[in-house]
């Protein structure tokens, strides 16, 4: 038996799932930098011209308004803070991707600089998802499928994390507002 049945990549090849994946990931995080760049270009642009019409200046308002969430700020720290390293290592966390590929698009890092940290941070992305990541959810899937009170215990576990978060984050927010 192929050892790559257990992650149902048996009739794709290892090397052809990781360069399947690197392509996709490159994409997406080289889109989301260029995201960033456009957000900082169409905002100097409204500012010098007054005659850009409404949805532009809306559009430009709503994404300058993104990088005044927590996660983007985050984001931006990083990148300010460690430059390309924290382009490489944002491959392989979950939750700050996009805010570190945006930051870095809006602090203007130089591409060639981004695009050179992107490689090894998406070839090991590409690398851990073609064997543990689609063997992990491939699991599950078989796990729920054979025994939907697992699946209903998960539901209920993810359910309750959400709901403590959300209160935490309120009583947070309520603790905050009631200093001030």
């Amino acid at each position: 038996m192929d050892p790559l049945d257990a992650y149902h990549l048996g009739s794709v090849p290892l090397g052809v799932a990781v360069a399947g994946l690197f392509v996709i990931v490159m994409a997406r995080s080289h889109g989301t930098y260029w995201a960033g760049r456009g957000v900082v270009r169409g905002a100097q642009a409204v500012h010098e011209q007054e005659g850009a019409p409404g949805w532009w200046h809306a559009t430009v308002r709503r994404l300058e308004t993104w990088t005044d969430r927590r996660s983007a700020q985050r984001g931006l720290d990083l990148v300010r803070r460690w430059g390309p390293i924290a382009v490489t290592l944002a491959y392989l966390t979950v939750g700050l991707q996009t805010a570190i590929f945006a930051a870095a698009g809006l602090v203007k890092m130089p591409y060639v600089r981004f695009a050179i940290a992107s490689i090894p941070g998406a070839l090991i992305w590409a690398v851990v998802w073609a064997t543990i990541g689609f063997g992990a959810v491939w699991g599950a899937l078989s796990l729920f499928a054979t025994s939907p009170w697992v699946l209903a215990a998960v539901v209920l576990l993810v359910l309750v994390a959400v709901g403590w978060v959300v209160r935490r984050r309120l009583l947070r927010r309520a603790g905050v507002q009631a200093e001030v």
